[in-house]
């Protein structure tokens, strides 16, 4: 049986369950159970802490895990990324009082406070900045005010919370992080992994695509097909009505609107947008 660890908390827990869901795999029922088996799939999912999971998987303790790219670099644990699963972004960012420093060079002989600093030091080396890094192991936007640190290293998602703590942004991004399914590093391929990853991949493709379906007249096909590419090959097909064909075809989900009104200009009819609910490709 696949055994995959699932955040237990936090947006990225509701983000993994929702993916999971539409997966078609069982997830628990309630938020303190911390094991749910799915024997219809094989699979058994355990609910952690998401600072723990890339730990768990690189020890082999369990096959996979979905964790943040943030959390697995801080971990140093031995997990590799499988496949990025396109929810929970967010930038590592330096920040300090609005209007005190402008580089990461300004960062010489400072504090830096962080709850990652497993990022932060490798990143102060590449950069040749000598630096104390204060781990801290949450609320690290107040740290300055406290006189524990000058700056802070930090996941960024819309900067609200900087703002209102009267903090800026400087320098170049840290990191760039976004959800991972992992496995452990140089590790042998657990059975059943195959299928769980191709199941979420899925999911990933629904969620980026829509189904187009249309009509348009036989002259107009090829420049048709070339707004409406599809994955591999768009399929057309002969209507009842002489010179014209029905065209079907996955377009990207976000530019729907936009391909919409090329084609209707281009004489296209019937246009019609589906969600894709899953997929194989």
């Amino acid at each position: 049986m696949l055994k995959v660890a699932v955040p237990n908390k936090g947006a990225l827990s509701e983000a993994a369950a929702a993916m999971l869901t539409e997966a078609g795999y069982r997830q628990r029922r309630h938020a303190k159970d911390l094991v749910t088996v799915d024997a219809d799939n094989d699979v058994e999912f355990f609910y952690l802490r998401p600072r723990d999971i890339a730990i768990y998987v690189g020890e082999g303790t369990l096959d996979v895990g979905i964790t943040g790219r943030d959390l697995l670099l801080d971990s140093g644990a031995k997990a590799d990324e499988v496949m990025e699963l396109g929810f929970a972004g967010s930038t590592f960012r330096f920040a300090a009082p609005e209007g005190q420093m402008t580089s990461e060079s300004e960062l010489q002989g400072r504090r830096i406070a962080t709850s990652y600093p497993g990022i932060v030091r490798p990143h102060l080396e590449r950069l040749g900045i000598d630096a104390q890094v204060v781990r801290l192991d949450g609320a690290v936007e107040s740290s300055i005010r406290l006189g524990v640190a000058d700056a802070i290293a930090d996941v960024v998602e819309t900067g609200t919370t900087l703002r209102q703590a009267g903090l800026e942004v400087f320098g170049d991004p840290i990191l760039t992080s976004e959800a991972l399914l992992i496995a452990r590093s140089a590790a042998e391929v657990p059975a059943g992994v195959d299928v769980f990853q191709r199941r979420l991949q899925s999911v990933i493709v629904a969620r980026t695509y829509v189904m187009m379906d249309y009509d348009i007249r036989v002259q107009n096909v090829d420049e048709a097909v070339r707004l409406t590419p599809g994955i591999e090959s768009p399929t057309v097909s002969p209507l009842h009505r002489e010179g014209w064909v029905a065209v079907r075809a996955m377009v990207p989900r976000e530019a729907t609107q936009k391909i919409m009104d090329e084609l209707y200009a281009l004489g296209g009819r019937g246009i019609l947008v589906t969600d894709i609910l899953s997929c194989r490709i």
